[in-house]
């Protein structure tokens, strides 16, 4: 993938994290979603104070894409932290996360954790989650 690409979509995600909605955990997660059609969807993390109705930043994106139609992507970008951090974390997607990615997304999807446009992780969704059960499973 390229690196300008990378660094956009991380730069989108950074912003996101402005519009999170975090008043219990005051940890903040911003996401960018690319989709294989070029068009970037972003979200950020929703919480509740009941808890389960929280939604992540990933969902948020992929839920605003398929909401309009986008069912295929490539790449995934994420970035959080407490909203006071002088520096953010890496900060994976959790397994709600993951498993709406296997849904969505082919092996050959990548999901990059980043603290800033420079220092990043990026890994595929299987390495994210190995073994995982998905629309081939019922399928068959």
């Amino acid at each position: 993938m390229d690196e300008s690409l990378i660094k956009e979509l991380i730069r989108k995600a950074l912003d996101m994290r402005a519009f999170s909605y975090t008043p219990y955990s005051k940890f903040k997660v911003g996401a960018a979603l690319l989709a294989k059609n070029g068009k970037i969807y972003t979200g950020c993390n929703i919480e509740n104070a009941a808890y389960t109705p929280t939604n992540c930043a990933e969902r948020t994106a992929f839920f605003k894409a398929v909401s309009e139609g986008v069912k295929e992507f490539k790449a995934i970008a994420i970035v959080g932290g407490p909203e006071d951090a002088a520096e953010l974390e890496f900060c994976p997607p959790c397994g709600v996360c993951r498993q709406v990615m296997s849904e969505f997304c082919d092996n050959d999807f990548i999901v990059i954790c980043a603290k800033s446009e420079t220092e990043y992780r990026k890994y595929t969704l299987p390495e994210s989650l190995p073994d995982r059960f998905g629309p081939n499973d019922l399928l068959s």
